[in-house]
């Protein structure tokens, strides 16, 4: 019992918790987890209506149009249930949007609180240049922002830390192994032992896990879909050969 009640209060305030069970919280907290998971999650939308065959500058209006659409939606009361994850939910709800008159929405009001992310393109042509369908891209393009602000939390946590420099030299080991004499060539850059850094490398892949784990768990509702959205994000980045 102890366990379960554990369970329920760590997701009891997720982003994606708040917004589907809107009555056991605030509105306005509710509206302000989707506006947040909207604002992280702008890539895989734009990736996946790039991979459709719109330009890049109609890519970024369909994006915009359809999460300012979608804070609308839940500001009139529009119910957000659905059965399971929020990377489900965007993606269900993109496609309702796509086969819709949306050219007839294009020029509706933006949401004030929503910005548009200014490297867009620039990580589409990075991650996405040989992806298959439009799906496939939004996949790919989700679980590299799960990871991409994962890494963004375990540098500025090494900052804070005093580690900035270890972390820069490590961090092109977080994904694949370090090769013949990388280590001792990273120990005497950084006047350390080669022991120390295998220590350190090992811990940064166990906390960038962690944030990974906590940057999912933001997106579900309970530990057994954390469980199938951990699954699915390695999954989709084997496929790449991406596996941090």
């Amino acid at each position: 019992m102890a366990s379960q009640r554990a369970s329920y209060d760590r997701f009891a305030t997720t982003r994606w918790s708040l917004v589907m069970h809107t009555a056991a919280s605030t509105a306005v907290d509710a509206r302000a987890a989707l506006i947040e998971l909207a604002q992280r999650y702008w890539y895989p939308v734009y990736a996946y209506a790039r991979r459709s065959g719109h330009a890049p500058p109609i890519a970024q209006d369909l994006a915009r149009c359809f999460l300012s659409l979608l804070m609308r939606d839940f500001h009139n009361g529009d119910s957000l249930n659905t059965n399971g994850k929020f990377r489900r939910f965007l993606l269900e709800r993109l496609n309702a949007f796509l086969g819709s008159d949306w050219r007839d929405t294009v020029d509706a009001q933006d949401d004030p609180e929503l910005r548009v992310p200014a490297d867009l393109e620039i990580r589409y042509q990075r991650d996405n240049a040989d992806t298959g369908s439009p799906e496939q891209a939004y996949q790919r393009s989700f679980a590299l922002e799960v990871i991409a602000r994962a890494l963004k939390r375990l540098s500025l946590e090494a900052h804070r830390t005093g580690h900035s420099e270890m972390y820069r030299a490590l961090e092109p080991y977080l994904a694949r192994e370090p090769g013949p004499g990388d280590y001792e060539a990273v120990a005497r850059q950084l006047a350390t032992r080669p022991l120390a850094l295998i220590v350190a490398l090992k811990r940064l892949r166990q906390r960038l896990r962690e944030l990974v784990g906590e940057e999912l768990a933001d997106t579900v509702t309970c530990v057994t879909d954390l469980a199938n959205e951990q699954a699915a994000l390695h999954s989709v980045l084997r496929a790449a050969d991406m596996t941090p």
